[in-house]
């Protein structure tokens, strides 16, 4: 039998180079596999893939008794809250285990900082590729894959909508009374906080008074109680390849109790200016949502401007740490232009 000698030295290699990437992210791979063999029984860590790392969370794949698993561990460069927002997502993902939510699967978690200085945990690979960066050819000829791809993907968030979070055993995982009239002062005080930088400049758009009196005027009068993803658009998305249906909602690290509605106008404020040419119309996009959704969309603009000034509030904070040299001055650029166009968004929908 002959031994393709390239492809075992290619395959050695970019082991070599994942095992390298994962010590520099601060993963010991003897120690992760010694964790492992106690949660999941004899096996050993294979063929190692570094899949995201610097300033964002950390994912490794990796292969276990023949099944492809991820690592996910907080930044390179942990914040102060890292390893709590790393199992917190952990708890999110067991709870919907069953719920018929696409998620990724949960296998296990660990907290306990000696193991590999930091919070993590492990989940099954999702077989999908991801709705902005990597779709594939046959995806892009079609515009008819596309649109079902978006109806799919507002199905998956109502779904996640319909569930009972105290059932799920997410009870006292954030706190849903009161919460949606805590929102426009919530960003607002957001806004203000970037003012610890000096040099920012502040955001100079009418909208940052404007918009927050719009929504406490139009506050909805009935409170729902859900889980919010909080961050769910088409790059947190892994659809399946053989149909255009969602395979998992990912990165669940802005996860909490409150409005389920919001994540409805997150859909709506995400896609806008950046969707697909067959994305289906915010019309069809809010149809999609009510048709599954135990909620009434009525309320749908609120919820769109709300999206909008909070994703802007949070993303205008890039711009902040650039001012003072803590983030690439490029990158505070971006996101301050992403900021202004959604507030720009949002003062159509109020002047509409």
């Amino acid at each position: 039998m002959s031994v393709d000698h390239s492809r075992a030295e290619s395959a050695s290699s970019g082991a070599s180079a994942a095992a390298a990437h994962a010590e520099q992210a601060g993963i010991e791979l003897p120690a992760l596999e010694s964790w492992l063999q106690t949660q999941l029984g004899a096996g050993e860590l294979h063929d190692p893939e570094f899949l995201t790392g610097g300033t964002q969370n950390v994912l490794l794949g990796f292969t276990w008794n023949d099944e492809r698993l991820i690592y996910r561990g907080p930044p390179v460069n942990k914040r102060k809250n890292s390893d709590t927002i790393m199992l917190r997502e952990a708890r999110v993902l067991e709870a919907l285990g069953g719920s018929g939510v696409p998620h990724p699967e949960f296998i296990a978690a660990c907290e306990d900082l000696d193991v590999l200085g930091n919070a993590f945990f492990i989940m099954r690979a999702v077989d999908g590729f991801n709705g902005v960066s990597e779709i594939p050819a046959h995806v892009l000829d079609s515009r008819e894959w596309q649109h079902e791809m978006g109806l799919s993907h507002a199905r998956a968030v109502a779904q996640l909508g319909n569930v009972d979070h105290e059932a799920a055993g997410l009870e006292g995982f954030g706190r849903p009374d009161g919460w949606l009239a805590r929102q426009p002062g919530r960003w607002v005080g957001q806004l203000e906080s970037y003012r610890d930088f000096d040099q920012w400049e502040g955001l100079d758009h009418r909208g940052v008074e404007v918009i927050p009196a719009w929504l406490n005027e139009r506050m909805p009068t009935e409170q729902r109680a859900g889980i919010i993803h909080g961050d769910c658009h088409a790059g947190n998305v892994l659809f399946r390849n053989d149909s255009p249906e969602v395979a998992a909602l990912v990165d669940w690290e802005l996860c909490t109790l409150g409005d389920p509605l919001l994540d409805l106008g997150h859909l709506l404020a995400s896609a806008h200016g950046v969707e697909l040419p067959g994305a289906p119309s915010k019309a069809e996009t809010v149809a999609a949502y009510g048709d599954v959704s135990r909620w009434a969309v009525d309320d749908v603009d609120f919820y769109h401007v709300l999206a909008c000034f909070r994703f802007g509030s949070i993303l205008e904070g890039s711009q902040a740490r650039a001012s003072a040299g803590l983030v690439p001055e490029s990158v505070g650029t971006r996101l301050h232009e992403r900021t202004v166009s959604l507030f720009d968004q949002a003062m159509e929908i109020i002047e509409s």
